[in-house]
């Protein structure tokens, strides 16, 4: 098979219907499999699936793990279950694509066809363009780096947006029409070659949501595969239309950033640095960060 396309849903019932839509309506000479996980929806999601779209996979979930839970429900479906434990009969790609999303027809067959003629690439992301007709900003990213980070939150990506040094975050001084390896896409378009998958294996369960795609793109680059941001496929991303259902995604994403910054960076950061690090998160986190940063280091 040439795709194993996983779609995790929370609540999101009518654009999952949507997304599935534009899936099944898919161009072009590939074969592929759509498996949909529902993490403990209660708007009637997974009987939607199985009304209106039968040739789908359907795994619900009886609690809501998290985006790396979920998803990997979904990979390990389609065969891949670990690091260098990928099924002989998996998918020669795994697609992480979200529920709030609409492809074009040929969207699918392309990107499979240009991942086929650049087999340096190990993941790869499209160009998502939010309802306005604006650019998804995290399509394309550096990895947050304590100093990255620093320019991002303190407001110098924004003051200087062509600025290579400072707008690194969201890469805002390069084109969005141009091909450009990256250290990140997001997951909500990521397509990952089953060798990049085998060589690192799944989605790090100890991210809630957020930090995930991040965490598995160091990984993957890290193995010497290259991630690289192709725009020439075009996808609509509603974003955050669960996440924004959710009290807990707020903390959850500044939790992440701890958990990414301990994992990655922490060993490498001079004290001072550490420092300030540590109480910025603690300032946008909260009494709820307090906690997590009193726990040991996360350790992978």
């Amino acid at each position: 098979m040439d795709l194993g396309i996983v779609i995790l849903n929370w609540n999101t019932r009518d654009l999952l219907r949507r997304c599935l839509e534009t899936v099944y309506a898919s161009t072009g000479d590939f074969t592929y499999q759509v498996v949909v996980v529902d993490n403990a929806s209660t708007d009637d999601s997974a009987a939607m699936v199985r009304a209106h779209f039968p040739q789908a996979t359907l795994i619900a979930s009886a609690t809501n793990g998290g985006y790396s839970y979920g998803n990997n429900l979904g990979l390990r479906a389609l065969g891949f279950h670990g690091r260098m434990n990928t099924a002989k009969d998996a998918p020669r790609y795994a697609l992480l694509l979200n529920p709030d999303t609409e492809v074009p027809p040929d969207g699918l067959a392309h990107m499979i066809a240009w991942m086929d003629s650049r087999k340096d690439v190990g993941a790869a992301g499209v160009k998502l363009v939010l309802p306005d007709g604006s650019l998804d900003k995290a399509c394309r990213r550096s990895f947050p780096t304590p100093l990255v980070s620093i320019y991002h939150f303190s407001g110098l990506g924004k003051l200087f947006p062509d600025s290579p040094r400072f707008a690194r975050y969201n890469m805002t001084y390069l084109s969005p029409e141009v091909e450009t390896e990256v250290d990140s896409v997001v997951g909500a378009y990521m397509q990952v070659r089953r060798e990049a998958l085998d060589a690192v294996g799944l989605l790090d369960e100890v991210f809630f949501m957020y930090g995930e795609d991040l965490d598995w793109a160091f990984r993957i680059k890290n193995a010497g595969w290259k991630i690289v941001y192709h725009p020439q496929v075009e996808v609509k991303h509603v974003k955050r239309a669960a996440s924004r259902q959710s009290k807990k995604a707020q903390f959850e994403f500044w939790r992440a950033m701890l958990i990414f910054y301990r994992k990655h960076y922490r060993t490498t950061t001079p004290l001072l640095l550490h420092g300030i690090i540590m109480l910025g998160l603690l300032v946008k986190g909260g009494r709820g960060l307090w906690t997590e940063m009193r726990r040991p280091a996360y350790t992978p």
